[in-house]
C-alpha cells in the first residue's frame, strides 16, 4: 500500500509452506496485528481485521485529514482480513468490503480466487456477492478465460471439489466475459461486477437468459 510501503516479506531459509503459503512477517521497523471489529486482539489463528504500523507509515493524506484511518496509537487498518500465526505470519483472506456473508457464514473470497486463478483455462477471476433473499447472499465467480479455452458451470464446481473447498463456499453463479472492468492503475473493478450479478441473478429466477457469455445456477445446498 502506498500509505506503508513494504510491511511483510518471508525470509530466506523460509520452508515453502510460509514462502507461499503466506504473505511473510513484519520487517523490522514494522508492526503486524490482527484484531475483531472493536479493536481486540484475536487469537492466533482466527480472522480479523489486519492492522500496521511503523517507520514506513505516511502522516496522513493531503488536505483530507477525515480519511486517517490510524488509531490515536498508531495502528493503521488495511482494510484487508488476515490471520496471523504463532510466529507472526500472517495470510491475508480478503478485503474488509468483499466480505460475503451468505447464511451467516463468511466466504472466503481470496483463497477461491487463488484456486481459480490455478485453473489452466482461466486468465482472470474475480469472486463477489450478489444479494439473496433468503441466504442474504450468493457468491458468483467471474472469471476471463485465455484465447480458445471454455468452461462451464459444472467444470468450476469439479475443479473447486477437487480442491476440497467446502461445499457452502462453492460459487453458485460463474459468469465468463470477454474482459474484466479495469481502474486505470490495472484493479479489478468489483462495484461494476456487483451491479452485473445482480442483473443477471434478477433475470435467471425470472427464467430469462443470463447476459454473461456462459453462466450457470448451483442447486442450493
Amino acid at each position: 500500500m502506498s500509505e506503508n510501503g513494504s510491511v511483510t516479506t518471508t525470509i530466506p531459509g523460509d520452508p515453502d509452506n510460509r514462502i507461499f503459503g503466506t504473505d511473510g512477517v513484519a520487517l523490522p521497523g514494522i508492526e503486524v496485528r490482527v484484531v475483531d471489529s472493536n479493536g481486540r486482539a484475536v487469537e492466533t489463528g482466527v480472522e480479523g481485521h489486519l492492522q500496521c504500523r511503523g517507520i514506513s507509515m505516511f502522516i496522513g493524506y493531503f488536505r483530507r485529514p477525515e480519511l486517517n484511518q490510524a488509531t490515536p496509537d498508531g495502528w493503521f487498518d488495511t482494510g484487508d482480513l488476515a490471520r496471523m500465526d504463532a510466529d507472526g505470519y500472517i495470510r491475508i483472506t480478503g478485503r474488509a468490503k468483499d466480505i460475503i456473508i451468505r447464511g451467516g457464514e463468511n466466504i472466503p473470497v481470496v483463497e477461491i480466487e487463488n484456486l481459480l486463478y490455478r485453473h489452466p483455462a482461466i486468465r482472470q477471476v474475480a469472486v463477489v456477492g450478489v444479494p439473496d433473499p433468503r441466504l442474504g447472499e450468493r457468491a458468483c465467480a467471474f472469471v476471463v478465460l485465455r484465447e480458445g479455452e471454455r468452461l462451464d458451470f459444472a467444470e468450476m464446481v469439479v475443479y473447486l471439489e477437487k480442491y476440497q473447498l467446502a461445499r457452502q463456499y462453492l460459487s453458485e453463479y460463474l459468469e465468463v466475459l470477454p474482459q474484466m472492468p479495469m481502474t486505470a492503475s490495472g484493479k479489478i473493478q468489483k462495484f461494476q461486477l456487483r451491479e452485473i450479478a445482480k442483473n443477471s441473478s434478477r433475470q435467471q429466477s425470472a427464467g430469462a437468459p443470463s447476459p454473461g457469455a456462459a453462466s450457470r445456477e448451483k442447486p442450493s445446498l
